[in-house]
């Protein structure tokens, strides 16, 4: 449940429903919810993507690991699968609750694209032009797209606090 709804609606009708079951932003404008606009849709699968391109990392890291590949230091090689499985996590987390209209996820899929960014420029500086590209272009435009004024105003809705008993 979001949790700027107020109690009472989440059991609305299922016009109301998101598709998982409770109700919320996105829903076809009930009440006085903004409708999910596309641009939301658009950064969550970019971050998503996002998401599943780390996880694949981590696991090709893992295998390697796993296989024997020649580390320096076993645990900092530990220590940076751990940290690309919680980045990936995170990032998931993020997609997730931006479709869902949450202020918080802004913030860190903002920074998720400046970080991409300073990866992708040397990559295409660096002779790989088409990885680069694929990394800049779906970074720039999620930045472009968090701005949009749909996006910020569904994602900056303020609702009821939720009741204290």
């Amino acid at each position: 449940m979001n949790p700027s709804d107020s109690p009472e609606n989440s059991n609305e009708d299922s016009a109301a429903s998101t598709g998982d079951g409770q109700a919320g932003p996105g829903n076809g404008g009930a009440g006085n919810q903004p409708v999910r606009p596309g641009g939301i849709v658009v950064i969550a699968a970019i971050v998503a993507l996002e998401a599943a391109a780390l996880l694949l990392a981590a696991g090709w890291y893992g295998w390697q690991l796993v296989t024997g590949a020649p580390v320096l230091s076993f645990w900092g090689a530990v220590f940076t699968l751990a940290l690309l499985l919680a980045l990936s996590t995170w990032l998931f987390a993020v997609a997730r609750f931006l479709l869902r209209g949450y202020r918080w996820p802004r913030a860190g899929a903002l920074v998720a694209q400046l970080l991409v960014l300073t990866i992708g420029f040397p990559t295409a500086a660096g002779g790989y032009a088409a990885a680069g590209a694929a990394m800049l272009v779906p970074a720039a435009a999620a930045i472009v797209l968090l701005f949009d004024k749909r996006v910020v105003a569904y994602t900056s809705r303020v609702g009821d606090a939720p009741p204290a008993l």
